[in-house]
């Protein structure tokens, strides 16, 4: 009797032991590699904000290009707009449906009135030119973090500590 109880003791413990490894508790910004058999996730944890920004140098103007976003619904991503100062190559020169281009103080500001997504693909360039992600006054440097020349999935995510063991965690 006592032997069976001790059994259903380290069950119970097994079990329990195992939800809290394998439950997707923590949300995290993922970017998780393309085109390969088995990626390991790149991770930055969420806490209560929900407002990120993405900042990167255009590679023909050379001029920053600032695009801000917010998790929504979870794990969804709604684009709220960016802002840029050129109209040149690659660069929306005017509104579409649902979206309001205005220019203010030398800049253009493109906002989306509700744009909503699942994830996106990054793609990590070698060139010298930034590339960052800012979340809570801070900047992941995404081209220290990930590896040039990749391709990356970008999307809002739970996961498992498990996973969080698995990946690698971004500074």
């Amino acid at each position: 009797m006592r032997k069976r109880k001790l059994i259903i003791v380290l069950a119970f413990l097994w079990i329990s032991f195992s939800i809290v490894i394998f439950l997707p508790l923590q949300k995290v910004f993922a970017f998780t590699e393309t085109r390969i058999d088995h990626p390991i996730a790149h991770y930055i944890p969420l806490t209560t904000e929900d407002t990120f920004q993405i900042r990167y140098t255009h590679s023909i103007h050379k001029s920053d290009v600032l695009e801000h976003y917010q998790c929504v619904d979870g794990t969804r991503i709604q684009m709220l707009g960016m802002e840029y100062e050129d109209l040149a190559i690659g660069m929306p020169s005017y509104a579409e449906e649902n979206q309001t281009l205005t220019k203010r103080d030398g800049k253009y500001f493109l906002q989306f009135d509700n744009e909503v997504i699942e994830n996106f693909t990054i793609y990590i360039a070698d060139l010298e030119l930034d590339l960052v992600l800012g979340y809570e006054q801070y900047e992941y440097d995404l081209k220290r973090n990930l590896q040039r020349g990749k391709s990356y999935l970008f999307e809002v995510k739970r996961i498992s500590l498990y996973e969080q063991w698995k990946g690698v965690r971004m500074k």
